[in-house]
């Protein structure tokens, strides 16, 4: 019984990591397009080829 306990614990756990990254993820892809956004309405090129590159790491 202690050892499916344990087993249970664990995945709860991964479980929960897998969300709270996930959660993560998304924000940080938010953030992303909304800079991009701002990125293209002042012309920062720089700032859209680093942005749009964060972003495909993230996808």
């Amino acid at each position: 019984m202690d050892k499916m306990k344990v087993s249970y614990e664990v995945m709860l756990g991964l479980t929960a990591e897998m969300i709270w990254d996930d959660a993560i993820r998304k924000h940080r892809t938010r953030q992303i397009y909304v800079a991009i956004d701002e990125a293209l309405a002042t012309g920062d090129e720089a700032s859209f080829q680093m942005l749009t590159n964060e972003l495909k790491t993230l996808q």
